[in-house]
């Protein structure tokens, strides 16, 4: 387990605690998302999404509609054939990957279908965005998987925490 790993599921508390006062307190929900652009940049100026692929190794997006059909015109395929060869319906309704990793992730952490690739990919882990805030359990479990949104949670609790 690296350093960050550990950091992260010791912090949960505390995530959660600054996460869930920030919904509440619109100062403090405002200070934390002026701050988000500049801590999501220097977090990826660190972080290589390459050298870890751990979301696309452990979780599936959302495969929402625009995304089947933009994919499936990328892969030349049908959008049923797509669904039936890589997806399936998970408990809430969403299609999701049938595997994990990724069935469009190459051996070199690249992802094949990347310029077509899901919006919940596109964004993911939303470390610029207020769904950051604004889903705590989403974003406490990033925070174990990604080390940018640990480093990002990091800095918001030394600015909110």
């Amino acid at each position: 387990m690296e350093l960050w790993e550990k950091e992260a599921k010791e912090h949960q508390k505390a995530y959660k605690y600054m996460l869930e006062k920030s919904n509440k307190t619109k100062s403090l929900q405002n200070k934390l998302l002026d701050a988000l652009p500049e801590l999501h940049e220097e977090a990826f100026s660190k972080i290589n999404c390459l050298d870890c692929a751990r979301c696309c190794k452990n979780h599936s997006p959302r495969f929402k509609q625009p995304d089947i059909k933009r994919i499936a015109k990328s892969l030349r395929m049908k959008e049923g054939d797509l669904v039936a060869q890589y997806l399936k319906l998970d408990e809430e309704g969403d299609y999701v990957t049938r595997i994990t990793p990724c069935p469009f992730l190459a051996e070199d952490n690249t992802c094949n279908i990347y310029e077509d690739r899901p919006s919940d990919c596109a964004r993911y882990p939303y470390t610029d965005e207020d769904v950051l805030l604004k889903r705590v359990q989403l974003t406490l479990k990033n925070s174990t998987v990604c080390p940018a949104t640990h480093a990002v949670l990091e800095k918001l609790l030394l600015i909110g925490g």
